[in-house]
């Protein structure tokens, strides 16, 4: 534990030193008049629940007092992210009642990947939405909504983006942690090792698309320690000699900590090709592993404990789910304070641990380059 806190203290002066040097007290704080999202369940706003089923109770119970489509208690880091800007929570591309689409919109949907896969959502929860499809959504919504946004009365076009917008507007990916299980899945190491180079070239090709329409401000989360998540601690039988120090499945993460370095590098690649882009690559893996390591530190139990959902004795029944065990009727529910704990359901994080990645990866304690949301669109 002494280890990872003296980590931590680096990491944090290693950050400060980093932003000052690239002159951040000389840059203005970018305007984003919108932001535009893609991803997965990580950032999800309820893109699945229009889709495919809604989330039930207790989902949303801490801050919206109701299920609003995300697989969390409350808010998920998409979420701070647009506070923090200034911005209304992100409304879903798919979402058809009550929706405004003036500051932005979330194409990210649970179960996606960045690769299609030949599998299905009733299957084992993989969605049709990869992240190709996502980019074909955009381009229509871009081109729809510029269409009646120029042709409709100033009363209808308040819930339209303003066309001049899209070019000065954050676009976010955070996506990949599919394309992960769907390689642990299928349990062969070489093949998904050799599928990562496509996997990273295809996100790569999202990010040239939206460029050569406009946008120029990207922020590309890498993917956190799926060995970590406590579902995966759950349902196998674990040797000591698989977890690392932090109790988590070693050869998981190993699976993650390549596609990351794949990432990076793409993205660092992506910077020569599109030389009027700014492109943050976030490292979501590292803020996450980080608070694992620092769970009862920061005031949370043990990283492994899930809030909702019953697994016990091999028994295991999801997040709001009930099922009949041995004649009786079990209910998996919400622990009494979902702000102890880091997981809320075994995959997906609390709105309390969402709060504690947000607020440092906002700040640029974790990006490349090291500077704070506010100005990202700066190019150093």
């Amino acid at each position: 534990m002494e280890n990872v806190k003296v980590f931590s203290i680096i990491i944090a002066v290693f950050s400060v030193l980093s932003v000052e040097s690239v002159g951040l007290k000389d840059l203005k704080t970018c305007n984003f008049g919108a932001v535009y999202n893609f991803g997965d369940s990580n950032s999800d706003t309820g893109g699945g629940s229009a889709a495919f089923w809604p989330a039930g109770k207790p989902c949303g119970e801490t801050f919206f007092g109701r299920p609003v489509g995300r697989g969390c208690d409350g808010r998920l880091i998409i979420d701070f992210i647009a506070e923090q800007l200034g911005l209304p929570h992100l409304s879903p591309y798919l979402d058809s009642i009550g929706t405004s689409f003036r500051y932005g919109a979330n194409f990210a949907i649970g179960g996606s990947t960045i690769r299609p896969q030949n599998e299905s959502m009733s299957l084992n929860g993989v969605s049709p939405f990869s992240l190709d499809i996502q980019i074909v959504q955009f381009d229509q919504f871009k081109d729809r909504t510029g269409h009646f946004y120029n042709r409709s009365y100033p009363r209808h076009r308040r819930n339209l983006p303003r066309p001049e917008d899209f070019s000065k507007a954050l676009y976010i990916f955070d996506i990949g942690q599919n394309d992960i299980a769907a390689g642990l899945r299928k349990k062969n190491d070489s093949a998904f090792r050799a599928s990562v180079p496509d996997i990273v070239d295809q996100l790569a090709k999202a990010v040239q698309n939206l460029y050569e329409h406009g946008a120029r401000t990207f922020w590309v989360h890498n993917t956190g320690p799926i060995g970590c998540l406590p579902v995966s601690l759950h349902y196998h039988d674990i040797k000591p000699e698989e977890l690392d120090e932090q109790g988590c499945l070693k050869a998981q993460n190993a699976y993650s900590m390549e596609f990351n370095r794949q990432l990076k590098a793409r993205v660092i690649k992506l910077r020569e090709e599109l030389p009027h882009a700014a492109l943050t690559y976030v490292d979501i893996y590292a803020a996450k592993y980080e608070l694992i390591g620092n769970a009862k530190k920061q005031g949370f139990v043990e990283a492994a404990n899930i809030c909702c959902g019953f697994h016990e004795d091999e028994i295991q029944v999801y997040c709001g789910h009930k099922q009949n065990i041995n004649g009786t009727e079990i209910y998996a529910g919400s622990c009494e304070n979902p702000s102890d704990f880091i997981s809320w359901d075994g995959v997906h994080y609390t709105e309390a641990a969402n709060r504690w990645v947000a607020h440092r990866i906002i700040n640029g304690s974790f990006s490349d380059p090291p500077l704070p949301i506010k100005h990202a669109c700066h190019i150093p």
